[in-house]
């Protein structure tokens, strides 16, 4: 039963990205492979470990009962949110299509988060900061 308001959810927010913005296609954040979010409904949460590894990508998502996957990637850009000024830093000015994310995380502390940003309005990234903690 979860899971399938989870996927209701997911089809939910990613319908009302269509409605009130057009043609956008729905996206998130993925750690080799595996969707970063707890669940992609507008509840969903983004947090890593201090010591998370693997590759981060943001690609178009496919959502089923069984599993999400991702389809396309998508490229994007990162920055850091400091926990205490809530200042935002960008990590860098490269466009990126796949990151070890231990070298984002070396720019981080506990508390901080990652701030995913797409490149193109088409795309729709709903969970686009990842706390770490």
């Amino acid at each position: 039963m979860k899971t399938v308001k989870t996927l209701m959810g997911g089809l939910l927010l990613c319908g009302l990205a269509l409605v009130s913005h057009g043609q956008q296609v729905c996206s998130a954040a993925f750690l080799d492979n595996k969707m970063v979010v707890d669940e992609y409904t507008p509840k969903g949460k983004c947090s890593l470990s201090l010591t998370a590894r693997g590759e981060l990508t943001v690609a178009t998502a496919e959502l089923s009962s069984n599993e999400s996957k991702a389809v396309d990637i998508v490229p994007f850009k990162i920055a850091i949110r400091d926990e205490n000024t809530r200042t935002l830093t960008m990590y860098s000015g490269d466009d990126f299509r796949k990151i070890e994310i231990q070298k984002v995380l070396a720019k981080c502390k506990k508390g901080d988060s990652i701030v995913l940003l797409t490149l193109e309005k088409q795309y729709a990234l709903p969970h686009n900061e990842i706390l770490i903690k």
